[in-house]
C-alpha cells in the first residue's frame, strides 16, 4: 500500500467515474441520434459513424451543433409516454366504472319494476360481458 498513495488512489477513482460519466454520454447521444425522426437515414449513419471514429471530437461536435434539440426531445418523448398512460389508466378505469354505472342504472330501473327480473338478468350479463 505505500507504492500508491492517497492521492493516486483519488486520482484513479475520478478518471474511473469520469470515464464512466462519458461511456453514459455516449450511448445518450447514440440513442438521441436514432431517436431523432428529423434526421433521415443517411444523416444517422453519418453521425453515427462520426461519433463512433471520433467519439471525443464526435460527442463534443454533436452536443454543440444539436444539443438544444436533444432536451426537447427528451421531453417530448416523456410527455408522450406519460400521455399514453394517462389514456390507458382512463381508459381502464372509465370501462370499470361504466360498467358499475350501468349495472347501478340496470338494477334501480329493476327496483322501479321498469324491468322484469328475466329481463334484468339478461342485460346484467350482457353488461358484465363486456
Amino acid at each position: 500500500m505505500d507504492n500508491y498513495p492517497l492521492l493516486n488512489i483519488f486520482l484513479t477513482m475520478m478518471w474511473f467515474f469520469l470515464w464512466i460519466l462519458w461511456v453514459m454520454l455516449l450511448f445518450r447521444v447514440i440513442a438521441d441520434i436514432f431517436r431523432d425522426d428529423t434526421l433521415n437515414g443517411w444523416g444517422k449513419a453519418g453521425w453515427t459513424i462520426f461519433v463512433i471514429v471520433l467519439p471525443l471530437l464526435g460527442v463534443l461536435v454533436y452536443l454543440i451543433a444539436r444539443g438544444k434539440g436533444m432536451g426537447r426531445r427528451e421531453v417530448a418523448a416523456m410527455v408522450d409516454r406519460e400521455s399514453r398512460y394517462y389514456e390507458a389508466v382512463e381508459r381502464r378505469v372509465g370501462r370499470t366504472t361504466g360498467r358499475a354505472d350501468e349495472l347501478t342504472r340496470l338494477a334501480d330501473l329493476k327496483n322501479h319494476g321498469d324491468l322484469t327480473l328475466e329481463e334484468y338478468e339478461r342485460a346484467k350479463a350482457k353488461v358484465l360481458a363486456g
